[in-house]
């Protein structure tokens, strides 16, 4: 039953008021794995108040922060009233040192703090003990000089001025206003190669990375700092790209985020168990483009026009493991929000803090629709209510979907799809085939991953860095991470 013209009016107007207030606010022979956790922690940085603020404001950052078989061990706990992003312990240099670095799949270079930085922080509000790179004090750390090809490919041809024993230097500006300035470095990664079962042994690549001299803005902050950023990006200056070139790994990646234990799974080479249904990636874009179809809410097809989600300049779906929600175009928002409020035209909604929340005392997942999103070659993505609505109190939900046009005009006709949505499933980037998929599955259970060099399977098993920290939790109001489109689109 359609809801009635007052009440569709009141969820238009109350969508409306929402929208406003968020607007003014070659082969590869291993296989490897790296432990990741959140960034962000309920209960971080002296109220909620400064809790909110400071989530805007990093999610903000870290849209702005694009540039045109190995086992992370991942932490934290998925969820937008939790943490933010998801972070990895990665080692660098000879002897190895440790570094926390934030893993975003929309950016393409490796970079972490270097000891020549004087404004940089050695604690984080995250309760870790951060470290500043050395190039001098690794036995396998060298410049990158601005004469050898990296440099010249990175930018483009060779830099002006560039001399003899002129170092590879970047400067980077990003959407929101912070920076990070340096040299490109190469030293040995250490990563944890995947052996047999459960089993990893230490595996050793030389990578080029950039050692940051100076960083403005948010980068700068000690609040929620970290060490630098791990881009698993496409372009040739990435990790992956690195170790895949040297015949280290396969491009092929998989995360799979736990909202129920914490931490999940984060892993590099070729998934042979769960199989996964895929979807191709849109050729020629810069991020991980995919072709979105059409949009169900209970089993009924939203009546959408046939291009709202057609491929092209600022236009389009992303998916994006570093972005906590979902965005729609403004017509998708308002029609989804109209199916899955149907049968409860007796909601009262509030605004908290641009957010639209309202009171229900039942089980959501009881009482609300799954919204299916379907792909090209069949691939669907299930959302169930507890995935896109997210407990905000006692019996208080806000929804996790926003609406791109609050965001940015630019980002209005783009589908962003956040791990609000992405966790708590097998999601693969298979970059040797141009394809990307997902299952639902128990992140807190194992992988197996095959073996190139032997052909044999290992299991990878889930990890939590969070396990070994805790934040003590309070009643707040919503702690949540928002997101702009900007970024995507460079502006």
């Amino acid at each position: 039953m359609a809801p009635s013209p007052p009440r569709r009016a009141a969820l238009l107007l109350a969508t409306v008021l929402l929208l406003a207030a968020a607007g003014s606010t070659p082969g590869a022979t291993a296989a490897g794995i790296f432990q990741v956790r959140r960034k962000f922690t309920a209960g971080v940085g002296g109220g909620a108040g400064a809790n909110i603020s400071a989530l805007r404001a990093h999610d903000g950052t870290r849209h702005g922060r694009l540039l045109a078989a190995a086992d992370l061990p991942l932490g934290g706990l998925g969820l937008p009233t939790d943490t933010g992003l998801y972070y990895t312990e990665i080692k660098l240099g000879t002897p190895p040192k440790h570094y926390y670095v934030q893993v975003d799949t929309g950016s393409d270079i490796l970079w972490v703090n270097c000891i020549t930085c004087e404004q940089c922080p050695h604690k984080s509000g995250l309760g870790l003990d951060l470290t500043l790179y050395d190039p001098k004090a690794s036995s396998t750390g060298s410049m990158v000089m601005c004469d050898q090809a990296f440099c010249a490919a990175t930018f483009g041809g060779k830099l002006p001025k560039c001399g003899a024993n002129v170092p590879c230097e970047y400067s980077v500006t990003y959407g929101d206003g912070s920076s990070t300035i340096g040299s490109f470095v190469t030293d040995a990664l250490q990563f944890d190669q995947v052996t047999r079962d459960g089993q990893t042994q230490p595996a050793n690549a030389s990578v080029i990375f950039g050692c940051g001299a100076q960083q403005g803005g948010d980068l700068g902050s000690s609040n929620q700092a970290l060490d630098g950023i791990l881009g698993f990006g496409e372009a040739n200056t990435s990790m992956l790209s690195q170790l895949t070139t040297a015949g280290k790994v396969k491009k092929i990646f998989a995360h799979c985020l736990d909202t129920i234990k914490g931490g999940g799974i984060f892993s590099i080479g070729d998934v042979v168990q769960p199989k996964v249904k895929t979807t191709p990636l849109v050729a020629d874009k810069p991020h991980y483009n995919v072709n979105l179809k059409t949009i169900d809410v209970g089993g009924t097809t939203l009546q959408l026009p046939a291009h709202i989600f057609e491929p092209g300049e600022k236009k389009g779906t992303i998916i994006d493991s570093g972005t906590t929600l979902t965005y729609l175009p403004e017509l998708v928002f308002k029609e989804v929000m109209l199916a899955v409020f149907n049968k409860h035209q007796d909601i009262t909604f509030h605004d908290v803090q641009g957010f639209l929340c309202f009171q229900y005392p039942g089980s959501v997942d009881d009482g609300f629709p799954t919204i299916t999103f379907h792909f090209e070659d069949d691939l669907a993505l299930h959302v169930y209510p507890h995935e896109y609505f997210f407990a905000n109190g006692n019996d208080v939900y806000c929804v996790g979907f926003q609406n791109g046009a609050s965001q940015s005009k630019d980002g209005k006709d783009i589908v962003l799809m956040g791990d609000l949505v992405l966790s708590n499933k097998l999601v693969i980037y298979d970059l040797e085939n141009r394809v990307i998929g997902w299952t639902d599955y128990n992140c807190s259970s194992s992988i197996k991953i095959k073996d190139d060099k032997t052909g044999a399977t290992s299991t990878v098993n889930s990890h939590d860095l969070s396990s070994g920290w805790k934040f003590h939790w309070h009643m707040s109001p919503v702690l949540l991470l928002v997101t702009t489109v900007c970024s995507y689109l460079i502006c």
